[in-house]
């Protein structure tokens, strides 16, 4: 495991007002609420520093608890995007910082060489935010609008330029669809560019936030991993995650 980089920092958004699952980030599975679980995930990363960004005091105290870092966030950011870039002035309003992860706090049994390999592609300097991608292998996933699929022109065996992002299925023809994971890892310029974007038209038909960056010109690349982590928005998930769990006998 490589030694963590004190110009990266891996931020968690976490709020407890889930409309689906409310007070998910302190769910427990096997015995430790799950934004612990995220956070020792992204620590296993190995890096950079971590940190949870929340607007709740018994999110933090749990985080703070298990050794972790918590930084109070107002309560009314509309994303996770904007609640991270608010904890990472707090966390280092210096700029020393030059690379943030934005690691989704429900997503608990994520290996940690994926989190890791979401910064791969910001080794080329013109790329201004990473994120991931697992090619779909399941034919229902192709028409799923709940899947996000990326569509890219291919850099190399595992690296794809972003040019857009839809819940159709897409790009026609024979091929592999790629499966979008929402991990993403930004410039700390490109951050704050994007919390001062505007929603573009693309956005909005397809709700999916990502359309912002690559409306206004801002270059995405994607680094292609095997498995799409276990996400837990709905209490059916969370079963799954507290079987997986088990099953691994993974605390």
């Amino acid at each position: 495991m490589a030694s963590p980089d004190s110009k990266t920092a891996l931020i968690i958004p976490a709020r407890m007002a889930s409309t689906r699952l409310p007070g998910k980030p302190l769910a427990d599975i096997a015995g430790v609420p799950m934004i612990v679980h995220v956070a020792m995930r992204a620590s296993e990363a190995g890096v950079g520093m971590v940190a949870v960004a929340t607007d709740s005091a018994e999110i933090a105290e749990i985080v703070e608890k298990a050794g972790f870092r918590a930084v109070m966030t107002r309560a009314d950011h509309l994303s996770g995007s904007d609640r991270i870039a608010e904890a990472l002035h707090t966390l280092d309003p210096d700029g020393f910082i030059e690379t943030v992860v934005n690691v989704q706090g429900d997503i608990p049994a994520t290996e940690p060489e994926t989190i890791g390999r979401v910064v791969d592609p910001l080794s080329d300097p013109s790329v201004d935010i990473a994120t991931i991608a697992v090619e779909i292998t399941d034919e229902a996933e192709k028409t799923n609008p709940n899947i996000v699929k990326v569509v890219g022109t291919p850099l190399g065996p595992t690296r794809l330029r972003a040019l857009y992002f839809t819940r159709a299925t897409a790009p026609h023809g024979n091929g592999p669809l790629y499966h979008h994971v929402g991990l993403y890892a930004y410039r700390r310029a490109a951050l704050e560019k994007f919390i001062r974007l505007e929603p573009g038209t693309l956005e909005r038909r397809e709700s999916l936030e990502q359309l912002r960056a690559l409306e206004n010109g801002m270059r995405i690349d994607v680094e292609i991993v095997h498995t799409v982590p276990l996400g837990v928005d709905t209490p059916e998930d969370l079963e799954k995650a507290r079987r997986h769990f088990a099953d691994a006998g993974r605390k």
